[in-house]
């Protein structure tokens, strides 16, 4: 009797707790999909049961490939509710991708969370309001307001207050939002006494910028900031060069996550000394709440596994796994996806990319995640190394390089 009622308990009544894992394998945002699929495959054997209320459920990890599309998103998530009755969804990157899958699951009633997108383009951007907040998808990252105050920080460390800085800002998304007057890049930047030279948009992919290279050194604009491609910025960089009017110092907050490659009709690193956000590293002092792992020996794990130098979002990928984790072992119901997502809006929660705490704000369905300046710096263990080079922010984050620029 004791064991028929030990095996009952263990099996969850047959309720087995399907996590869904949407991330592109395929396609142009493959490599985007990398630190995803790796923490999905590092979880697996580690992450086969949880307990909720005294009772042991057992977990599975399910992935479909979103194909690098919005469609394929929404199919993947449909598949994912459809045919594995998952419980919660988790996805990371994206700029068209993420929000798609979002959509399908705040449509289909499943829970998700989500990362690696600014979360004013996550929350406004897909609809929601002060007043109405989304009721199944949940979100950490930075915001464009952390990603200004970071390169603020980084363009007073190079010349002092009140600099002019031209804006390389594309006709999509990225320059849209950055440019927004309200809940943008832009406002901030000003209020911190910057000069933003903002010439015509260009649209993806450029085939020529020379026009904005003319417009910064006309305007006496020696730094530049960008939410370009790494295509885009190696152009950038090549007609800067040609035109002699190379900027001190670049900062970009797109594609700088993953090591310099050489790209565009110069076949140089577009990312070599460009300065960018840094969110996670394997110096940042945080733990794993599933099992003590810290940054650094997720970053060791992966290049391990993998061959291939360690990744920004590789924190961000494992986190999405341990809040799922989390909401699943504190929901008062881990089968109802009501009660899962309830439990992910009042997490706090300290993983291996930080405190995350959706109590906190700063909107509902929302937690924030907070940044260092870095720069793609000639390394010594690999070719190119993000260096941490202002910190004002992250407590127990060192500093660990000074700031290269040109001169």
């Amino acid at each position: 009797m004791e064991s028929a009622e030990l095996r009952d308990r263990e099996d969850g009544a047959g309720r087995t707790l399907a996590v869904g894992v949407v991330a592109a394998r395929t396609g142009r945002l493959a490599g985007l999909g990398d630190p995803l699929d790796f923490a999905a495959s590092f979880l697996r054997p580690r992450l086969t049961r949880l307990t909720n209320g005294g009772r042991t459920y057992p977990v599975r990890l399910v992935c479909r490939d979103s194909r690098s599309t919005a469609d394929g998103g929404r199919q993947a998530v449909r598949e994912l509710v459809a045919d594995e009755d998952v419980r919660i969804v988790v996805t990371l990157a994206g700029t068209q991708v993420l929000p798609a899958v979002a959509d399908a699951c705040e449509e289909a009633g499943v829970p998700c969370v989500s990362s690696a997108f600014p979360w004013q383009v996550y929350y406004y951007g897909r609809g929601a309001g002060d007043a109405t907040p989304f009721r199944h998808t949940y979100h950490f990252c930075w915001g464009l307001d952390t990603i200004a105050d970071t390169f603020a920080d980084l363009w007073e460390a190079v010349g002092g207050p009140g600099r002019t800085v031209g804006c390389l800002w594309n006709d999509g998304p990225q320059g849209a939002w950055s440019r927004d007057a309200e809940r943008g890049f832009a406002p901030v930047a000003r209020a911190r006494g910057h000069h933003l030279v903002d010439p015509s948009a260009y649209t993806e992919p450029a085939t020529d910028l020379s026009g904005h290279v003319a417009a910064f050194a006309a305007a006496g604009a020696d730094l530049v900031t960008s939410a370009a491609t790494g295509r885009d910025l190696a152009l950038f960089r090549a007609t800067a060069a040609e035109l002699g009017a190379t900027p001190r110092l670049i900062t970009c907050s797109r594609w700088l996550a993953y090591p310099p490659s050489a790209t565009g009709p110069a076949r140089q690193p577009a990312q070599a000394n460009v300065a960018t956000l840094v969110y996670w590293t394997p110096a940042h002092p945080y733990r794993s709440s599933l099992d003590g792992t810290t940054a650094a020996q997720l970053a060791d794990a992966y290049e391990q596994a993998t061959g291939r130098q360690w990744l920004q979002p590789l924190g961000l990928a494992h986190a999405l796994f341990e809040v799922a984790a989390h909401a699943l072992r504190t929901a008062d119901d881990p089968t109802d996806p009501a009660a899962v997502a309830a439990a992910v809006g009042r997490t706090r929660l300290d993983t291996v990319a930080g405190r995350l705490d959706w109590t906190a704000g700063p909107v509902p369905n929302v937690a924030t995640v907070p940044l260092a300046g870095g720069q793609w710096q000639p390394g010594s263990r690999h070719d190119y190394e993000l260096a941490v080079v202002t910190n004002p922010h992250v407590d127990g984050l060192p500093v660990g390089a000074d700031l290269l620029v040109h001169r």
